[in-house]
Order: structure tokens, then sequence, then C-alpha cells
């Protein structure tokens, strides 16, 4: 991974010091439910714990002659155990710990990631409940539809990121499996208690049933629930990058002091972050479609899905653990102009009311299609003015209008706390009473 888009926590769970010591772990565990089974020693299970240590140079030196990474670290950790070392990997393949280590470091990525969602979410509320009644225009087509708050803005990226927390929670538990079967998954040469006790104290629940490997459903579940989780990085970066805009200016990433936006143009406050967040998310996504790829394995197992995971293991997890602590930094520190947001709702005349107007009229008698061509030929003489004429100006001067409605009721429909009115039910069902 790019050490610039990593952070230290997630990066030490990919690091081969990591991996050797889960490996240890694995194979150490396995060797004590063999000794309680009476399999092999406990005196050896007992010398395994006490002597066993690798290192990752001499690892990499052995590999390099026999072709075989776990060969090769059983091979350097028998060199600090010695005679007892024998009893490792006793009725186990490759796949029991190369898999269950796998299940492992996911499990705890998934960890860190939760974190980072709790984190987000907090902050996500936080500002929601300060923009709460904050009014500022909603868009559909990137065009002026009607008025929302700034607060509800953020209520829905809160409920969408509570809806990923679920899912990853879910494929946290979906993926942290464990699998001691032996090869091509028949527990023929180890004792499926072995299993059950390995899964205990690595924090997992066993393989109802593994073809050598753990099926990579699983695994495709995962990196797929991180891929959704990037999106919903980008949906809310792209809104940041959007209210940004000058002709916007709505809200801003926070420019710090000495901060510079262009190497050419000393004016420039350019929305970086959110832009690389949005660069970010693309390279997650990217990583689910090689998971999906990797369900279909040969038979009880082949490999093809092994130089796939080396990649996307540690790219998605690190990658997606920065991104989120950046999203969460741009959030807690956005800045928010609520008069540059009422200045755009003011802009275009009132044309944000029109639908009141419509509604009102066929309330009055007036049919549908009547009303709204009414309106809309007022309406566009306010567009085509580029908001210079008023609404509610033009409506009261045309004499089909105001023979349904009085100037009194057309001004009625011009109150802007009318739509605002159902924010704390919206709130209610987001956050809780």
């Amino acid at each position: 991974m790019v050490p610039r888009y990593a952070r230290p926590a997630m990066s030490d769970i990919w690091t081969p010091e990591s991996r050797f010591r889960i490996w240890f772990e694995i194979e150490a565990h396995a060797t004590d439910a063999l000794a309680e089974l009476g399999v092999v020693p406990k005196e050896a299970a007992k010398a395994i714990w006490e002597k066993g240590a690798f290192e990752v140079e001499r690892i990499d030196a052995i590999e390099a002659e026999v072709k075989h990474d776990v060969i090769a670290f059983l091979t350097n950790v028998a060199e600090h155990v010695g005679e007892p070392a024998r009893f490792m990997h006793q009725g186990m393949t490759s796949s029991d710990v190369l898999d269950t280590c796998l299940a492992v470091q996911l499990a705890r990525a998934s960890d860190i990631l939760l974190d980072d969602l709790d984190k987000l979410l907090e902050a996500i509320k936080r500002r929601a409940l300060e923009h709460k009644l904050t009014p500022t225009i909603g868009r559909s087509h990137g065009i002026h539809a009607e008025p929302v708050t700034f607060g509800l803005k953020l209520a829905q990226a809160y409920a969408e990121f509570d809806r990923n927390r679920a899912r990853l929670k879910a494929a946290r538990a979906d993926v942290a499996t464990c699998a001691i079967s032996g090869a091509v998954g028949t527990f023929a040469n180890i004792d499926p208690r072995v299993e059950a006790h390995v899964a205990e104290k690595m924090g997992l629940t066993t393989e109802p049933v593994s073809t050598q490997v753990i099926p990579r459903d699983r695994h495709a579940m995962f990196f797929a629930t991180l891929g959704v989780i990037a999106s919903s990085i980008e949906r809310l970066a792209t809104e940041v990058r959007h209210l940004q805009r000058t002709e916007v200016l709505e809200a801003e990433e926070y420019f710090s002091p000495g901060q510079k936006g262009s190497s050419a143009m000393p004016h420039k406050r350019n929305p970086v972050l959110t832009e690389n967040l949005t660069g970010l998310a693309r390279m997650v996504r990217g990583y689910v479609t090689p998971a999906l790829e990797n369900v279909a394995l040969w038979h009880e197992r082949d490999i093809s899905h092994s130089s796939v995971e080396r990649f996307i293991g540690p790219d998605a997890t690190i990658t997606l653990d920065f991104a989120l602590a950046r999203l969460t930094s741009v959030i807690d520190k956005l800045v928010v102009y609520p008069a540059r947001m009422q200045k755009n709702l003011d802009r275009m005349g009132g044309l944000v009311h029109s639908q009141r107007v419509l509604l009102a009229l066929t309330q009055a008698g007036v049919s549908r299609e009547d009303a709204y061509r009414l309106v809309q030929r007022n309406a566009m003489k306010v567009w085509e003015s580029d908001g210079a004429l008023s609404l509610m100006e033009l409506l009261k001067a045309d004499p089909d209008v105001t023979a349904a409605l009085s100037p009194q009721e057309i001004e009625a429909r011009f109150d802007l706390d009318y739509h605002l009115k159902h924010v704390d039910t919206i709130f209610a069902r987001v956050f809780g009473d």
C-alpha cells in the first residue's frame, strides 16, 4: 500500500511479522488441542509455546529455495523449537493456516473500520444537529428544487453510514471463520475438535464445511461491503465538492493557515480532500470484482485466489481506513455558510415555492393541467430574468390566478417554514428521540 494513504494500526495487521505471528498462534493452539486429545505429547505442545520463534528474513530465505511459504515458516520455527517441532502441523494443510490467518486479519481490520465508522457517525450527527434548521436549497438534476435544511442533508448521510456499519458488522461475522480440516476438508487426519479449539482461541467461529479452503463467497461479500462503504464516502465527498464550487459556496473544506491551493493562482481554495476521497473510493471499489471472481475455484481448491488476496486484503482495508478517517476530519472541520445558503435560496425570485401555488390552485377548483400552465408561464418569466422578477408578484398580477386565489392566499404559499415542518419527524427517525 502507498504509505501516503496508510495509518499505522491498520497497516500493522498486514505486516509479515503480524502474519507469521498469527500463523504461529494457529499452529501452537492446534498442537495444544492435539495434545489434549492424546495425539501428540503435551511436552511438545509446551515446548512450541516456550521456544517457538521466527525471523522474517530467514523465512524468506528458506522460501526462496523450497518455493512454499508455509513450509518455509515451519522450517524456521523448527530451528528454534528443535525435536518437538515434528508434532506441529499434524494432519493440517497449508490452507488451514492461510485461510484461518486471513480470517483473523479481516476480523481485526473490521474492528478498526467499525471504530472508524463510529467516529464518522459521531461527527456527522453533531454537525447535523448543529444545522438541523439551517435552510438551504434542495437540488434535483443539479437544479434548484425546493427548500431543505443542511441538517437534513447530513441526517441522510448519517442514516446511510449507519446502514453501512450494520453491513460491515454482518460481513465481519461472515468472514471470521476458522478451517482446520486438513486436505480436501474431510478431517481425515485431524479431529474436528482441534478446529473448534483454534476457533475459540483466535476469536473465530468454525466453518461448517470447508473444501480445504474457506468458501470465497464469504470474502466476496466482505469486499463488496467495503465497496459499498467506499461509494457512500464518495457520495458525501461529491456533495461537499459541489457545495464548495465558487458559484455555490454554501460549504467548504477547512483551509488551514499557511495552506496553498495552487502553484500558479494564489487565490485558490480547492476541495482537495474530498477530491482525494473520490479517488480512494474508486480504488476500494476496484477490489470488489477480483474478490467476486475468487469465488469460483477448481474443485476442492486451487490457488488462483491467493495472489489476488495478497493485494486486496491489505490495500482495500488500509485505503478504506484512511478514507474514513479523512472524511471524519472533513465533516468535523467543514465550514458552513448559512447566509450564502439563504442567498442561494432567494436568488431565483421565489421559484422554489411553485409547487405550493400549483396545489393551492387545484384545491381552489382549477384543473391540474390548467394550474400547472398558469404557474409555469409565470415561473418561466422569472427563470428567464435570472431571478430579477418575483414569482409572487407575477402571480398576484395574473388575473387567471387571482380569479382562484386572493393575494393573501398567494403570499401564504411563499412561507419557507412550511417546508421545514417535518424536520423533527425525520430527525427522530434517524437519531431517535
